[in-house]
């Protein structure tokens, strides 16, 4: 171990933790719980021109490697003027301008470089269709924005964010833009893609009145069906899970309202968005996040949603969906996000995300993370993100460990898990919150275990029994333990223990990326018993996250 790494150790809180508590955890290999979601796989971020960037590219690789062509990318300012220029909570491609006759004049160069590094790495588009060209705005100035981590939220509202002054125009230009991407793409690739009009209708993002929102909705499928008469269409991508009324309101337009591009009744709706943050607050000196506040967002949006016959059934992609809203801002409250806070925040909201599904009985496809990558900023500056400087946080590793389990859910019991009720209405601040998921793919078994608290406080390690029924005649072995913790897949504390460098050396670089990686620890040994049952130890700290390999091959 590093010399600097080992003195940092001895002298940080999760070192001195007390004694362990027993946890007892349960899997069945014979069960079957259907197969497994991986609703991980979408990603997003407010800034599109950081895609093509030199870590934007890295991490986006990271990401297509997750699982190839199953990740999805989705991102503001597609639509928005300008040279391409990236800055925080900004962006632009300049795709639509107009000559001194008021005639339209596309250019699609600056959203194909977007779009081909996504394909490139593996990764395809949730296309936002967002927001509106200087040329079509019905207010267009002040246009640009010069947002800062300290300014107020709604000076980022600017031109952008109005209603278009010739609807004719903008159904014009989403047509002209999906035919093109159909044309370079390819029908077959293009038809894989969601496309979802503008970001969050219910607050300062859309300027225009409600009504005019589906308007402008209803203009944008109909150009996008109209060349591409299978693609996939949805929304509304509103803030708040149901966004009071407004999720609502939607619904029952898409079903039974007019249609205000074509005149028939009703708006094609092939996936339903909405979007859910938590609320992470000082307390005493020390970070308490709001899972809760999360999961009540989804809560009630899922509600709402299976309310109606017609979109009981349909995908749902929580668009966003994340610890608290802002990725760009800092503060002392975002201290979580460098290190094992979020990452064991996301290993335990995430499932708790399918139970909600469950809950209500809709159909979960995707829950987006809003986090990415700030090109040219400090490393570890305390933005919501997934990779600092070409460096990738403790938090994308959870996301490599959701990307191995395969197959179909395996039943689970863990007598420290918060019950679903209560981890919505309470969130966990009183007993930790120790938690499995299992999954089996053939002879491999995926046991995926989290120790999780909303205060970032130092606190006793979980013992855990793991105990296995269902076993097979081939008594198998633990072939990987994968974790992340306070020491391990966390570049974050090798930053801190190398004096936090801002411009790290080859050697510091070679140090930090090694450390950002999913890291193996030693595998605990599984003790076969007695009518396929078997047991195994270990220890899992607060905020550490597991995933155990499990091969029952006939050789493993």
């Amino acid at each position: 171990m590093n010399r600097f790494l080992t003195s940092f150790l001895a002298l940080t809180p999760f070192a001195l933790a007390a004694e362990s508590f027993p946890v007892a955890i349960q899997v069945d290999l014979a069960g079957d719980l259907g197969p497994v979601q991986p609703i991980w796989r979408f990603f997003g971020a407010d800034e599109p021109n950081y895609a093509t960037l030199p870590h934007g590219r890295k991490l986006l690789g990271d990401l297509g490697d997750l699982k190839p062509k199953s990740v999805y990318f989705r991102t503001h300012n597609l639509m928005t003027s300008g040279d391409g220029t990236p800055a925080l909570k900004w962006g632009s491609t300049g795709m639509y301008g107009e000559d001194g006759r008021g005639r339209p004049i596309y250019d699609w160069e600056i959203v194909d470089g977007i779009f081909d590094t996504y394909l490139e790495k593996g990764v395809r588009p949730y296309v936002q269709i967002g927001f509106m060209p200087e040329a079509l705005s019905a207010k267009p100035l002040p246009y640009r924005h010069h947002w800062t981590p300290r300014a107020q939220y709604d000076e980022i509202y600017t031109g952008w964010t109005y209603p278009p002054k010739d609807w004719a125009k903008w159904e014009e230009l989403v047509y002209q833009w999906a035919l093109h991407s159909k044309e370079r793409y390819g029908e077959e690739e293009v038809l894989q893609w969601f496309w979802q009009t503008w970001n969050e209708p219910n607050i300062g993002y859309w300027r225009g009145t409600r009504e005019e929102f589906f308007r402008l909705h209803d203009h944008a499928v109909a150009a996008v069906r109209r060349a591409i008469p299978g693609a996939k269409v949805g929304g509304p991508d509103v803030a708040g899970g149901p966004g009071g009324d407004f999720l609502e309101s939607f619904l029952e337009h898409c079903i039974g309202g007019q249609n205000e591009a074509t005149g028939d009744t009703g708006t094609p709706l092939d996936f339903i968005s909405f979007h859910a943050k938590g609320w992470p607050e000082t307390q005493d000196g020390h970070v308490r996040m709001g899972i809760a506040n999360q999961l009540r967002d989804i809560d009630r949006a899922f509600a709402v949603i299976a309310k109606f016959p017609e979109t009981r059934s349909l995908p749902i992609v929580i668009g966003e969906s994340d610890p608290e809203g802002c990725a760009a801002c800092q503060g002392e409250n975002l201290a979580y996000r460098n290190g094992t806070m979020y990452s064991s925040y996301t290993a335990a909201s995430f499932p708790r995300k399918l139970d909600l599904a469950q809950k209500h009985g809709v159909n979960l496809e995707g829950a987006l993370t809003w986090a990415f990558e700030f090109e040219g900023e400090n490393l570890f500056a305390g933005f919501r993100a997934l990779s600092t400087g070409g460096i990738n946080k403790p938090v994308l590793n959870v996301f490599r460990m959701f990307s191995k389990m395969t197959g179909h859910v395996l039943p689970t019991e863990s007598d420290h898990d918060i019950a679903l009720d209560s981890i919505v209405a309470h969130g966990v601040r009183k007993e930790p919150d120790v938690g499995v998921r299992a999954s089996r793919d053939g002879d491999q078994v995926c046991v995926f275990l989290w120790h999780y608290h909303d205060d970032d406080l130092p606190g006793p390690s979980a013992a855990i029994e793991l105990s296995l029924s269902g076993l097979s005649t081939h008594p198998g072995k633990v072939t990987h333990h994968f974790r992340v913790d306070e020491t391990h897949s966390n570049a974050f504390t090798v930053w801190k223990a190398l004096g936090s460098p801002q411009d790290p050396d080859a050697s510091e670089m070679a140090e930090l990326l090694a450390a950002s990686e999913l890291a193996e620890i030693s595998s605990p040994s599984l003790q076969a018993g007695e009518n396929g049952t078997g047991r195994l130890t270990l220890e899992l700290p607060r905020q550490g996250v597991s995933l155990l390999v499990l091969d029952f091959s006939e050789n493993p």
